[in-house]
């Protein structure tokens, strides 16, 4: 049984961990991204595309999805809320959490688009967390 200190605990570090994360994301620090992801790592992101396997497909893939956005100055933000833990036997963590993309663009108002679900499976390498899974489902 998981205590309500330690539950809390883990709630803080997966949170914090998805701040430093996505962050990384969206600083357009993509390698840095992707060092937060197992080197086995698979990663499904965008309906229609098949998920990136490994981190450096995950590098190659992002840096691909990102060209798209070469000539615009938007800057986007991704916000996770309602984050669920489910803490499994094999000592992985199984996360749900709900992300919303802020996309801000010079002179006006924010757009919220995608509405996302993040399902995550999160592991510890060397004490520290990284993502063995990522599947995002648009709303």
């Amino acid at each position: 049984m998981t205590t309500v200190a330690a539950r809390t605990e883990l709630y803080a570090e997966v949170q914090q961990f998805y701040a430093d994360q996505m962050q990384r994301l969206d600083n357009r620090d993509i390698p840095g991204y992707a060092e937060t992801f197992t080197e086995d790592a698979e990663f499904e992101h965008t309906p229609g595309r098949p998920p990136s396997r490994t981190r450096a497909r995950i590098v190659a893939d992002l840096v691909e999805f990102h060209k798209r956005f070469e000539t615009d100055p938007m800057q986007r933000r991704h916000w996770f809320s309602m984050i669920n833990l489910q803490p499994q036997e094999d000592g992985t963590i199984v996360s749900t959490a709900y992300c919303l993309v802020v996309k801000i663009r010079p002179g006006r108002a924010p757009e919220i688009n995608p509405s996302t679900v993040v399902h995550d499976v999160l592991v510890r390498v060397d004490g520290n967390l990284l993502t063995r899974s990522r599947r995002v489902t648009h709303d």
